[in-house]
């Protein structure tokens, strides 16, 4: 998350990746409706569709575009489970349901997490711990939350606003720890900064999970536990965004990378946890927090392509399981920020200084964040791409008129001969973004002209100009996908000058794979040399190579 302080136009942003192996991208859109009195909602989980239950519906609903609504209030989340007791397999709300809910009801932050806090606390809250992003035109803020397990409907909570000229970021690792305890939640009180759930301490006492004095209650220890492989898949992946913004951070190394945690005796808590949130050392812009969304852990000891998994192309990615054993001793796959697992990956912009039909910009994406395209929307539209709505395909449907298969195609190509063939898409992808950043200024301009007259006029025109966004970027894609086949296929084939006849290269691999070819099966592959004796010997064409 960013506050309009670290952001270069003043924007508020949220970024986030959707990863889950089994799932498919595509882009959420709810219409803004009026409901009949006496209506309901059927809530069924986000990851798997199972019904849970129902709720009331509200009187009015709110447009919402993705993971955020027409008021610019957008919201994100990490899962980051903790303590398996208190999950509640009574409850109706799962974070996923609680998050497009709440985006249909709430005009901003503090009004999203009223709504949050009181829906788990009347129908229960069905998921395991969770980080949200909660994010408006004004205010940036984190929560965490957790159930209190079978029988205890409900949920224990804290959050907390994030100062102005800074970033947050989580990673599925609780990230809270001391906080300022509140007595009451005043919610719209624009001098509190800290809320919580008035037994998020007491339940703790009460389930014997801590036992010190207020003042050094961490949520975070409490409630999820650091262990290595929370620093390591989770706080390294923050650390890797902080180091980046904020020099200071590369001393967390040792502890992001699980390697080096130290804890309290009497507490049990990490004691040399990073900070929550950093002030950067440059004002970011939209593409530069896309760009730290396609972090492999470049540059640093645990880069990917440094290991034989990486060879011989450079692969960037690791594929599950992330833990696996070689002699009774157990190893990691690196969990980097850009996956391949990735269902898709937003940016959000929430812009103070625009009216609402035109200051929410939700740039979204499909598929892996390194090899996708992000494209804009604003908030507001009324219809979105047809490439990207949810019934063009399934995680079990393949479709070429789906924009998700469509980018997971070129991922998936890209991933085999990674060197030679990320430099195009990154290239490809570059220009895109860059021309998409460019226009649109243009058509925030326009859309100004239109609203003046008329503000469904220029929601028409931004739902007009979205759509064509997506749409020629899928079209975009699809060609790049032939360019790519063909030029990669078997090798390297480039057409020449004239544009006649392919120039061919030899794809080969590096040094260091034939090195190893060499050590592990040399003997097999040596060539051998022979002479004719009829011929003579020094003579160098009588030389004769074989098998």
């Amino acid at each position: 998350m960013v506050t309009k302080g670290a952001s270069v136009d003043g924007s508020q942003m949220i970024t986030y990746s959707a990863d889950y192996f089994p799932g498919f991208g595509y882009l959420e859109h709810f219409k803004e409706a009026d409901h009949p009195p006496g209506s309901w909602v059927e809530i069924y989980e986000w990851d798997t569709g199972k019904y849970l239950g129902k709720i009331p519906q509200v009187e009015h609903t709110w447009n919402v575009i993705g993971n955020m609504n027409q008021h610019q209030l957008a919201i994100g989340e990490t899962t980051f489970g903790g303590r398996e007791e208190l999950h509640d397999p009574n409850g109706i709300l799962d974070y996923g349901s609680l998050i497009y809910v709440t985006l249909q009801r709430a005009k901003n932050a503090r009004e999203a997490m009223k709504i949050m806090t009181d829906l788990v606390a009347e129908y229960g809250y069905y998921s395991s711990g969770e980080s949200f992003s909660i994010v408006d035109k004004n205010e940036v803020w984190m929560m965490e939350m957790i159930g209190k397990g079978p029988n205890r409907k409900g949920a224990v909570w804290v959050a907390v606003q994030i100062p102005d000229g800074y970033i947050v970021s989580h990673a599925n690792q609780a990230r809270i720890t001391t906080f300022p305890y509140q007595k009451h939640n005043d919610w719209f009180n624009p001098e509190q900064k800290v809320f919580n759930s008035p037994d998020v301490i007491s339940f703790a006492r009460e389930m014997g999970y801590f036992n010190g004095r207020d003042e050094i209650f961490s949520f975070s220890d409490t409630y999820n536990p650091l262990d290595f492989q929370g620093a390591r898949y989770s706080e390294l992946r923050v650390w890797s965004t902080y180091s980046k913004l904020d020099p200071s951070i590369k001393q967390y190394f040792g502890y992001a990378s699980g390697n080096n945690i130290t804890f309290d005796p009497k507490t049990g808590y990490a004691t040399n946890r990073m900070p929550l949130y950093i002030r950067p050392n440059k004002k970011l812009s939209v593409l530069d927090v896309m760009a730290l969304m396609r972090d492999h852990y470049e540059d640093t000891p645990l880069s990917p392509n440094k290991d034989i998994g990486g060879e011989p192309f450079g692969f960037m990615k690791r594929y599950r399981p992330l833990v696996w054993e070689y002699q009774n001793e157990q190893y990691v796959n690196e969990r980097t920020i850009s996956t391949q697992q990735s269902q898709w990956t937003f940016v959000s912009q929430s812009r103070a200084n625009l009216p609402d039909e035109i200051g929410g910009v939700f740039w979204f994406s499909v598929d892996d964040s390194a090899t996708t395209v992000f494209f804009p929307l604003y908030s507001s539209i009324t219809d979105i791409p047809k490439p990207y709505k949810k019934e063009m395909g399934s995680s079990m449907k393949f479709s070429f008129d789906c924009a998700f298969w469509i980018f997971s195609m070129v991922a998936h190509l890209t991933y085999w001969k990674w060197d030679h063939i990320y430099p195009d898409v990154a290239n490809l992808q570059k220009k895109l973004e860059s021309n998409f950043f460019r226009e649109l200024q243009n058509t925030d301009k326009v859309a100004l002209q239109y609203y003046r007259e008329n503000p469904k006029k220029a929601i028409e025109y931004l739902t007009s100009v979205s759509i064509k966004n997506g749409e020629e970027l899928f079209k975009t894609w699809k060609e790049f996908y032939g360019f790519l086949m063909t030029t990669y296929c078997d090798g390297v084939k480039r057409v020449d000058k004239g544009g006649k006849y392919p120039e061919v290269t030899d794809l080969g691999y590096p040094e260091k794979w034939y090195g190893r070819i060499v050590k592990e099966v040399g003997h097999m592959k040596k060539v051998k040399r022979y002479h004719n004796v009829n011929e003579n010997v020094n003579d160098r064409k009588s030389l004769r190579y074989k098998l």
